[in-house]
Protein backbone atom coordinates (compact mmCIF):
# COMPACT_ATOMS: atom_id res chain seq x y z
CA UNK A 1 0.00 0.00 0.00
CA UNK A 2 1.73 3.21 -1.02
CA UNK A 3 1.70 6.14 0.83
CA UNK A 4 1.53 10.13 0.64
CA UNK A 5 3.10 12.05 2.79
CA UNK A 6 1.26 15.22 3.81
CA UNK A 7 3.39 16.44 6.68
CA UNK A 8 6.39 14.95 8.06
CA UNK A 9 7.04 15.85 11.68
CA UNK A 10 10.67 15.44 12.00
CA UNK A 11 13.97 16.50 11.04
CA UNK A 12 13.77 13.84 8.16
CA UNK A 13 14.39 16.18 4.87
CA UNK A 14 11.94 13.75 2.73
CA UNK A 15 10.38 10.48 2.86
CA UNK A 16 11.60 8.27 -0.07
CA UNK A 17 9.32 5.65 -1.81
CA UNK A 18 10.89 2.70 -1.57
CA UNK A 19 8.23 -0.07 -3.58
CA UNK A 20 5.42 0.35 -0.93
CA UNK A 21 7.77 1.64 2.00
CA UNK A 22 8.25 5.25 3.47
CA UNK A 23 12.12 5.54 4.21
CA UNK A 24 13.36 8.47 5.90
CA UNK A 25 16.69 9.88 4.22
CA UNK A 26 18.46 12.53 5.30
CA UNK A 27 17.64 15.66 7.68
CA UNK A 28 16.44 18.71 7.75
CA UNK A 29 16.28 22.00 9.57
CA UNK A 30 14.06 25.18 9.73
CA UNK A 31 16.87 27.41 8.01
CA UNK A 32 14.81 30.62 8.53
CA UNK A 33 14.76 29.90 12.54
CA UNK A 34 17.45 32.09 14.40
CA UNK A 35 18.96 29.00 16.49
CA UNK A 36 19.95 27.75 13.15
CA UNK A 37 23.51 28.72 12.50
CA UNK A 38 26.26 28.16 9.00
CA UNK A 39 29.23 26.31 9.37
CA UNK A 40 31.34 29.76 8.94
CA UNK A 41 29.42 30.91 11.93
CA UNK A 42 29.79 28.28 13.71
CA UNK A 43 33.82 28.57 13.27
CA UNK A 44 33.52 31.84 14.30
CA UNK A 45 31.39 30.98 17.60
CA UNK A 46 33.65 28.02 18.74
CA UNK A 47 36.84 30.02 17.90
CA UNK A 48 37.97 26.91 15.54
CA UNK A 49 38.99 26.47 12.27
CA UNK A 50 36.38 25.02 9.44
CA UNK A 51 38.26 21.95 9.00
CA UNK A 52 37.61 21.24 13.18
CA UNK A 53 34.15 21.74 12.59
CA UNK A 54 33.98 19.08 9.95
CA UNK A 55 36.45 16.71 12.02
CA UNK A 56 34.10 17.32 14.66
CA UNK A 57 31.18 15.94 12.28
CA UNK A 58 32.82 13.32 11.30
CA UNK A 59 33.76 11.93 14.74
CA UNK A 60 29.83 12.32 15.46
CA UNK A 61 30.51 15.32 18.42
CA UNK A 62 28.23 17.67 16.29
CA UNK A 63 24.81 17.02 13.96
CA UNK A 64 25.44 19.06 10.62
CA UNK A 65 22.26 19.59 8.92
CA UNK A 66 22.01 19.91 5.52
CA UNK A 67 20.18 23.09 3.31
CA UNK A 68 18.63 22.25 -0.45
CA UNK A 69 21.98 23.63 -2.10
CA UNK A 70 24.24 21.15 0.74
CA UNK A 71 25.40 23.68 2.78
CA UNK A 72 25.93 23.01 6.44
CA UNK A 73 23.96 24.17 9.71
CA UNK A 74 24.40 23.86 12.78
CA UNK A 75 22.39 24.10 16.18
CA UNK A 76 22.96 27.07 18.24
CA UNK A 77 22.41 24.96 21.53
CA UNK A 78 23.96 21.88 20.45
CA UNK A 79 27.21 23.85 19.57
CA UNK A 80 26.57 25.93 23.21
CA UNK A 81 26.83 22.54 24.32
CA UNK A 82 30.24 21.44 22.68
CA UNK A 83 31.39 24.75 24.01
CA UNK A 84 31.14 24.13 27.58
CA UNK A 85 31.94 20.42 27.25
CA UNK A 86 35.25 21.77 25.57
CA UNK A 87 35.43 24.21 28.59
CA UNK A 88 35.09 21.19 31.30
CA UNK A 89 31.68 22.02 31.93
CA UNK A 90 29.06 20.33 30.13
CA UNK A 91 28.95 16.94 31.32
CA UNK A 92 25.48 15.78 30.52
CA UNK A 93 25.77 13.32 33.25
CA UNK A 94 25.61 9.25 32.53
CA UNK A 95 22.24 7.35 33.71
CA UNK A 96 20.77 4.21 32.65
CA UNK A 97 16.98 6.24 31.85
CA UNK A 98 14.26 4.37 33.61
CA UNK A 99 10.52 5.69 32.91
CA UNK A 100 8.64 5.92 36.43
CA UNK A 101 5.23 4.27 35.23
CA UNK A 102 4.00 1.09 33.27
CA UNK A 103 2.33 1.42 29.85
CA UNK A 104 -0.06 -1.59 30.06
CA UNK A 105 1.68 -2.63 27.02
CA UNK A 106 3.11 -6.04 26.63
CA UNK A 107 6.43 -7.41 24.38
CA UNK A 108 7.60 -10.57 22.75
CA UNK A 109 11.28 -10.41 21.92
CA UNK A 110 13.55 -12.64 19.90
CA UNK A 111 16.68 -12.99 19.52
CA UNK A 112 17.07 -11.64 22.92
CA UNK A 113 20.61 -12.18 23.55
CA UNK A 114 21.84 -10.23 26.88
CA UNK A 115 18.99 -8.48 27.43
CA UNK A 116 19.68 -4.93 26.21
CA UNK A 117 16.75 -4.33 24.00
CA UNK A 118 14.75 -6.19 26.78
CA UNK A 119 16.13 -3.95 29.25
CA UNK A 120 15.72 -0.71 27.26
CA UNK A 121 12.43 -1.38 26.12
CA UNK A 122 11.15 -2.20 29.98
CA UNK A 123 12.42 0.64 31.19
CA UNK A 124 10.33 2.59 28.87
CA UNK A 125 7.34 1.28 30.41
CA UNK A 126 7.01 -1.72 28.33
CA UNK A 127 6.25 -5.29 29.72
CA UNK A 128 8.45 -8.07 28.54
CA UNK A 129 5.82 -11.37 29.06
CA UNK A 130 8.15 -13.32 26.66
CA UNK A 131 11.97 -13.89 25.10
CA UNK A 132 13.57 -16.11 23.32
CA UNK A 133 16.99 -16.74 22.78
CA UNK A 134 19.20 -19.89 22.28
CA UNK A 135 22.73 -19.46 23.68
CA UNK A 136 23.13 -20.72 26.90
CA UNK A 137 25.41 -18.15 28.16
CA UNK A 138 22.92 -15.27 27.46
CA UNK A 139 19.58 -17.42 28.73
CA UNK A 140 21.68 -17.59 32.45
CA UNK A 141 21.83 -13.79 32.42
CA UNK A 142 18.60 -13.37 31.77
CA UNK A 143 17.36 -15.23 33.99
CA UNK A 144 20.29 -14.65 36.70
CA UNK A 145 18.81 -10.84 36.39
CA UNK A 146 14.93 -10.84 35.82
CA UNK A 147 13.80 -14.08 37.41
CA UNK A 148 10.17 -13.31 36.56
CA UNK A 149 10.58 -12.90 33.06
CA UNK A 150 9.44 -15.77 30.61
CA UNK A 151 12.48 -17.16 29.21
CA UNK A 152 12.62 -19.70 26.33
CA UNK A 153 15.56 -21.53 25.73
CA UNK A 154 15.35 -22.96 22.53
CA UNK A 155 15.92 -22.74 18.39
CA UNK A 156 13.11 -20.34 17.42
CA UNK A 157 12.17 -22.74 14.82
CA UNK A 158 10.90 -25.26 17.28
CA UNK A 159 8.25 -22.38 19.22
CA UNK A 160 4.52 -21.87 18.97
CA UNK A 161 3.23 -18.52 19.14
CA UNK A 162 -0.40 -19.26 17.91
CA UNK A 163 -1.54 -19.02 21.44
CA UNK A 164 0.51 -16.18 22.27
CA UNK A 165 -0.78 -12.49 23.16
CA UNK A 166 1.24 -9.53 22.97
CA UNK A 167 1.27 -5.97 21.73
CA UNK A 168 4.77 -5.46 20.48
CA UNK A 169 6.91 -8.42 18.16
CA UNK A 170 10.30 -7.18 18.39
CA UNK A 171 13.66 -8.95 17.35
CA UNK A 172 17.01 -8.04 15.73
CA UNK A 173 16.81 -11.37 13.22
CA UNK A 174 20.53 -11.94 11.81
CA UNK A 175 21.44 -10.35 7.82
CA UNK A 176 20.85 -13.34 5.89
CA UNK A 177 20.62 -13.40 1.98
CA UNK A 178 18.00 -14.37 0.49
CA UNK A 179 17.65 -16.92 -2.70
CA UNK A 180 15.52 -15.16 -5.04
CA UNK A 181 15.46 -17.15 -8.00
CA UNK A 182 14.46 -14.01 -10.56
CA UNK A 183 11.30 -13.26 -8.18
CA UNK A 184 9.57 -11.10 -6.01
CA UNK A 185 9.49 -12.71 -2.72
CA UNK A 186 6.70 -13.26 -0.13
CA UNK A 187 6.61 -14.83 3.55
CA UNK A 188 7.00 -18.29 2.04
CA UNK A 189 9.71 -18.13 -0.21
CA UNK A 190 11.49 -16.55 3.11
CA UNK A 191 11.60 -20.33 4.48
CA UNK A 192 14.42 -21.46 6.03
CA UNK A 193 16.06 -18.00 7.39
CA UNK A 194 15.83 -16.61 10.36
CA UNK A 195 14.03 -13.61 9.26
CA UNK A 196 11.55 -16.19 8.51
CA UNK A 197 11.07 -17.21 11.93
CA UNK A 198 10.83 -13.69 12.88
CA UNK A 199 7.77 -13.07 10.54
CA UNK A 200 5.90 -15.84 11.53
CA UNK A 201 5.99 -14.60 14.94
CA UNK A 202 4.09 -11.80 13.44
CA UNK A 203 1.59 -13.70 11.42
CA UNK A 204 0.73 -16.26 14.78
CA UNK A 205 0.79 -13.61 17.02
CA UNK A 206 -0.31 -10.41 15.14
CA UNK A 207 1.09 -7.90 17.56
CA UNK A 208 -0.30 -4.00 16.83
CA UNK A 209 3.74 -2.70 16.12
CA UNK A 210 6.54 -4.95 15.51
CA UNK A 211 10.07 -3.41 15.68
CA UNK A 212 12.87 -5.32 13.84
CA UNK A 213 16.05 -4.13 14.52
CA UNK A 214 19.85 -4.84 12.77
CA UNK A 215 23.58 -3.63 11.61
CA UNK A 216 23.05 -0.48 9.16
CA UNK A 217 24.65 -2.61 6.48
CA UNK A 218 21.20 -3.98 5.90
CA UNK A 219 20.28 -1.29 3.95
CA UNK A 220 22.73 -1.94 1.27
CA UNK A 221 23.11 -5.83 1.63
CA UNK A 222 22.50 -7.69 -1.85
CA UNK A 223 22.37 -4.05 -3.36
CA UNK A 224 19.44 -3.69 -1.04
CA UNK A 225 17.25 -6.63 -2.25
CA UNK A 226 17.52 -7.88 1.38
CA UNK A 227 15.58 -5.58 2.95
CA UNK A 228 13.50 -4.67 0.10
CA UNK A 229 12.76 -8.37 0.60
CA UNK A 230 11.71 -8.19 4.22
CA UNK A 231 10.03 -5.04 3.64
CA UNK A 232 7.61 -6.82 1.07
CA UNK A 233 6.91 -9.34 3.81
CA UNK A 234 6.02 -7.41 6.67
CA UNK A 235 3.36 -5.28 4.05
CA UNK A 236 2.48 -8.76 3.32
CA UNK A 237 1.46 -9.46 6.35
CA UNK A 238 -0.65 -6.39 6.76
CA UNK A 239 1.67 -3.90 8.07
CA UNK A 240 2.53 -0.68 7.00
CA UNK A 241 6.21 0.24 8.03
CA UNK A 242 9.07 2.37 7.57
CA UNK A 243 12.56 2.34 8.58
CA UNK A 244 15.38 4.51 9.99
CA UNK A 245 19.14 4.28 11.02
CA UNK A 246 19.74 5.41 15.06
CA UNK A 247 22.83 6.86 15.78
CA UNK A 248 23.40 5.51 19.52
CA UNK A 249 25.52 8.23 20.16
CA UNK A 250 22.24 10.71 20.52
CA UNK A 251 20.44 9.12 22.42
CA UNK A 252 22.29 8.69 25.61
CA UNK A 253 24.72 6.21 24.74
CA UNK A 254 28.34 6.85 25.32
CA UNK A 255 29.36 4.83 21.70
CA UNK A 256 28.76 6.10 18.06
CA UNK A 257 26.98 2.56 17.28
CA UNK A 258 24.58 2.59 14.25
CA UNK A 259 21.41 0.62 14.25
CA UNK A 260 18.66 0.48 11.61
CA UNK A 261 15.18 0.22 12.83
CA UNK A 262 12.65 -0.83 11.40
CA UNK A 263 8.80 -0.05 12.60
CA UNK A 264 5.60 -1.20 11.33
CA UNK A 265 1.92 -0.25 12.65
CA UNK A 266 -0.87 -3.08 12.02
CA UNK A 267 -2.74 -1.52 8.88
CA UNK A 268 -6.24 -1.69 10.88
CA UNK A 269 -5.10 0.71 13.39
CA UNK A 270 -4.32 3.69 11.32
CA UNK A 271 -1.82 5.10 14.04
CA UNK A 272 1.45 6.86 12.83
CA UNK A 273 4.77 5.42 12.69
CA UNK A 274 6.89 7.31 14.74
CA UNK A 275 10.97 7.52 15.51
CA UNK A 276 12.98 8.75 18.51
CA UNK A 277 14.37 11.80 17.89
CA UNK A 278 18.28 12.65 18.00
CA UNK A 279 19.17 14.78 21.07
CA UNK A 280 21.07 17.90 20.64
CA UNK A 281 23.59 16.17 22.96
CA UNK A 282 26.54 13.22 23.39
CA UNK A 283 27.57 11.49 26.35
CA UNK A 284 31.37 11.13 26.52
CA UNK A 285 33.51 7.85 28.03
CA UNK A 286 34.77 10.16 30.77
CA UNK A 287 30.57 10.56 31.73
CA UNK A 288 30.31 6.82 31.08
CA UNK A 289 33.19 5.55 33.44
CA UNK A 290 32.98 7.88 36.10
CA UNK A 291 33.28 5.57 39.18
CA UNK A 292 32.85 2.76 37.09
CA UNK A 293 33.20 -0.90 39.33
CA UNK A 294 36.48 -2.77 39.29
CA UNK A 295 35.95 -5.93 36.71
CA UNK A 296 38.17 -8.73 35.15
CA UNK A 297 39.09 -7.74 31.93
CA UNK A 298 41.38 -9.16 28.87
CA UNK A 299 44.78 -8.56 29.05
CA UNK A 300 47.69 -7.62 26.14
CA UNK A 301 50.52 -9.92 25.45
CA UNK A 302 53.88 -7.94 26.25
CA UNK A 303 54.91 -7.05 22.35
CA UNK A 304 51.07 -5.47 22.07
CA UNK A 305 51.50 -3.80 24.99
CA UNK A 306 54.64 -2.23 23.98
CA UNK A 307 53.06 -1.14 20.88
CA UNK A 308 49.80 0.33 22.27
CA UNK A 309 51.95 2.10 25.17
CA UNK A 310 53.04 4.39 21.95
CA UNK A 311 49.59 5.26 20.82
CA UNK A 312 48.81 8.99 22.31
CA UNK A 313 44.96 8.89 23.54
CA UNK A 314 42.60 9.32 20.79
CA UNK A 315 45.23 8.26 18.69
CA UNK A 316 45.69 4.40 16.28
CA UNK A 317 48.66 2.79 14.20
CA UNK A 318 49.65 6.11 12.31
CA UNK A 319 50.54 7.50 15.45
CA UNK A 320 53.82 5.23 15.73
CA UNK A 321 57.24 5.72 14.17
CA UNK A 322 57.47 4.75 10.54
CA UNK A 323 58.99 1.22 10.91
CA UNK A 324 56.80 0.42 13.65
CA UNK A 325 53.62 0.71 11.44
CA UNK A 326 54.90 -1.67 9.38
CA UNK A 327 55.98 -4.31 11.23
CA UNK A 328 52.53 -3.58 13.32
CA UNK A 329 50.28 -3.20 9.92
CA UNK A 330 52.22 -6.07 8.01
CA UNK A 331 50.76 -6.45 5.11
CA UNK A 332 47.76 -4.11 5.88
CA UNK A 333 50.35 -1.77 5.68
CA UNK A 334 50.34 -1.42 1.82
CA UNK A 335 46.36 -1.81 1.48
CA UNK A 336 44.11 0.98 0.71
CA UNK A 337 41.38 2.33 3.26
CA UNK A 338 41.89 3.97 6.71
CA UNK A 339 42.35 1.24 8.71
CA UNK A 340 41.32 3.66 12.16
CA UNK A 341 40.45 0.91 14.32
CA UNK A 342 43.72 -0.82 14.39
CA UNK A 343 45.79 -0.32 17.48
CA UNK A 344 43.15 2.37 18.48
CA UNK A 345 43.09 3.97 21.57
CA UNK A 346 40.01 5.92 22.92
CA UNK A 347 39.01 9.04 23.47
CA UNK A 348 37.90 10.52 27.18
CA UNK A 349 35.90 12.94 26.04
CA UNK A 350 34.24 11.35 22.95
CA UNK A 351 32.27 8.56 22.84
CA UNK A 352 33.55 5.19 22.14
CA UNK A 353 34.00 3.60 18.83
CA UNK A 354 31.61 0.64 18.33
CA UNK A 355 31.93 -1.69 20.68
CA UNK A 356 32.77 -5.64 19.40
CA UNK A 357 32.73 -8.83 20.54
CA UNK A 358 36.02 -8.47 21.71
CA UNK A 359 38.38 -5.50 22.74
CA UNK A 360 41.25 -6.63 21.47
CA UNK A 361 41.21 -7.32 17.81
CA UNK A 362 43.63 -6.20 15.82
CA UNK A 363 41.04 -4.69 13.39
CA UNK A 364 38.71 -2.95 15.79
CA UNK A 365 41.14 -2.14 18.91
CA UNK A 366 39.74 -0.40 22.44
CA UNK A 367 42.03 0.69 24.13
CA UNK A 368 41.24 2.56 27.74
CA UNK A 369 41.80 6.29 27.15
CA UNK A 370 44.94 6.32 29.68
CA UNK A 371 45.56 3.10 30.57
CA UNK A 372 47.12 0.58 28.62
CA UNK A 373 44.98 -2.37 28.20
CA UNK A 374 41.57 -2.98 26.70
CA UNK A 375 38.61 -1.99 28.17
CA UNK A 376 37.26 -4.26 31.24
CA UNK A 377 33.81 -5.82 30.80
CA UNK A 378 32.34 -3.31 33.39
CA UNK A 379 33.41 -0.51 31.20
CA UNK A 380 32.04 -2.21 28.33
CA UNK A 381 28.64 -2.78 30.07
CA UNK A 382 28.32 1.12 30.85
CA UNK A 383 28.88 2.45 27.25
CA UNK A 384 26.38 -0.33 26.08
CA UNK A 385 24.45 1.80 29.13
CA UNK A 386 23.74 -1.34 31.25
CA UNK A 387 23.30 -1.09 34.64
CA UNK A 388 26.16 -1.74 37.52
CA UNK A 389 24.06 -4.99 39.04
CA UNK A 390 23.30 -6.08 35.26
CA UNK A 391 25.63 -9.46 36.11
CA UNK A 392 26.77 -11.18 33.01
CA UNK A 393 27.72 -14.87 33.02
CA UNK A 394 30.04 -17.09 31.39
CA UNK A 395 33.45 -16.58 30.92
CA UNK A 396 35.53 -13.64 30.72
CA UNK A 397 35.52 -13.93 26.47
CA UNK A 398 31.70 -14.78 27.00
CA UNK A 399 30.55 -11.82 28.63
CA UNK A 400 32.45 -9.34 26.01
CA UNK A 401 30.24 -11.28 23.65
CA UNK A 402 27.28 -10.43 25.00
CA UNK A 403 28.14 -7.39 25.81
CA UNK A 404 29.39 -6.04 22.79
CA UNK A 405 26.26 -8.01 20.66
CA UNK A 406 23.78 -5.98 22.64
CA UNK A 407 21.29 -3.43 21.51
CA UNK A 408 22.21 0.11 24.02
CA UNK A 409 19.95 -0.20 26.54
CA UNK A 410 19.39 3.47 26.50
CA UNK A 411 18.64 3.37 22.94
CA UNK A 412 16.31 0.70 23.75
CA UNK A 413 14.94 3.13 26.13
CA UNK A 414 14.31 5.60 23.37
CA UNK A 415 12.89 3.46 20.83
CA UNK A 416 10.22 2.01 23.85
CA UNK A 417 9.13 5.30 24.39
CA UNK A 418 8.46 5.70 20.63
CA UNK A 419 6.77 2.54 20.67
CA UNK A 420 4.61 3.28 23.37
CA UNK A 421 3.90 6.34 21.34
CA UNK A 422 2.27 4.47 18.33
CA UNK A 423 0.25 2.13 20.86
CA UNK A 424 -1.42 5.25 22.30
CA UNK A 425 -1.95 6.55 19.35
CA UNK A 426 -0.52 10.17 21.61
CA UNK A 427 2.56 11.46 20.18
CA UNK A 428 5.14 14.33 21.86
CA UNK A 429 7.01 15.84 18.60
CA UNK A 430 9.18 17.29 20.46
CA UNK A 431 11.14 13.92 21.43
CA UNK A 432 9.83 12.00 18.44
CA UNK A 433 10.13 12.27 14.43
CA UNK A 434 5.99 11.48 13.43
CA UNK A 435 5.78 10.31 9.83
CA UNK A 436 1.83 11.80 9.06
CA UNK A 437 0.53 10.47 6.14
CA UNK A 438 -2.69 9.45 4.05
CA UNK A 439 -3.35 6.47 1.45
CA UNK A 440 -3.30 7.01 -2.08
Amino acid sequence: MLFEIEKISCDFLYCQYYGNHCIGKGYQMDLHSNSQISISDASEKLDVSLDTIRRWEKKGLIKAHRSANGHRYFDKKELDRLIAKNSGKGDVGYKVLKSKKKSGYTVVELFAGAGGLALGLDNAGLECNLLVEIDKRAVETLRINRPKWNVIDDDIANVDFKKINADVVAGGFPCQAFSYAGKRMGFEDTRGTLFFEYARAVKEIKPKVILGENVKGLEKHDNGRTLSTMLDVLDELGYNVAYKVLRAQYFDVAQKRERLVIFGIRKDLKHHIAFPKEQNYTVSIREALREVPQAEGQKYTPDKKKIMQLIPEGGYWRDLPLSLQKKYMGASFHLGGGKTGMARRLSWDEPSLTLTCNPAQKQTERCHPSETRPLNVREYARIQSFPDDWNFCGSTAAQYKQIGNAVPVNLGYHIGKAIIAMLSGSYDEKSLLVLEHRLI
